[in-house]
């Protein structure tokens, strides 16, 4: 299985064609206003349209109202929305688009039960609990946490980096890694060089 790689967190058109030119699947852009990744209306539509065809377009969003999530759905192509926050199953699942539900781990997270609760959701997206952070806070946690009998496919994220991406892919063999500051140049700049070298080192532990 070819695992998949997602880039997230992308702020500039240059950016996100970096990623999807070293071969990233998807990239991700954030529609939380606090975050340092965050993406306007106006130019999340820029980089959407600049995107090369089979590169997966994702939405970040973080206790979002509803009207919210429909005034950027209006304005940019998104094909996959993921949720970091609180928010309920039926929230996820009435934008009529496909989501992925991030949980933030910590010690006794029961990932059966958000499996069960979320059980419409594409994939389980496994990140570092941080206290007042959703992603991108570089942190990772007990990779051993992660029950085998998962219903739901896993993305991880927290903490990756070129170099421990090969060995959270071999440990836990999810369906995508979702990396954001271990790429990063700074706060919202991607490298594209620790890109490229990211969805190398997840290639090559997939042979």
């Amino acid at each position: 299985m070819v695992t998949a790689v997602k880039i997230c967190g992308i702020t500039r058109v240059e950016d996100g064609l970096a990623a999807a030119h070293a071969g990233a699947h998807a990239i991700g852009l954030v529609f939380h206003p606090v975050s340092p990744r965050f993406v306007s209306i106006e130019r999340a539509r820029e980089i959407a349209r600049r995107m090369p065809p089979f590169i997966t377009i994702v939405g970040l969003f973080v206790n979002a109202d509803p009207q919210t999530v429909h005034a950027v759905l209006r304005e940019v192509p998104l094909q996959l929305l993921q949720f970091h926050g609180d928010e309920a199953p039926e929230l996820c699942a009435q934008f009529g688009l496909p989501y992925i539900k991030a949980v933030r781990m910590v010690q006794g997270t029961d990932l059966l039960q958000y499996a069960a609760r979320y059980r419409g959701a594409k994939a389980l997206l496994l990140d570092a609990f941080a206290d007042g952070v959703y992603g991108g806070s570089g942190q990772s946690f007990d990779w051993r946490s992660i029950p085998r009998e998962l219903p739901l496919p896993v993305v991880l994220a927290g903490g990756l980096t070129v170099s421990n991406v090969g060995e959270a892919i071999r440990t836990t063999r999810p369906w995508a890694v979702d990396v954001s500051s271990g790429v990063e140049r700074e706060k919202g700049v991607k490298d594209p060089d620790q890109m490229a070298a990211f969805i190398r080192g997840a290639r090559d532990a997939d042979v």
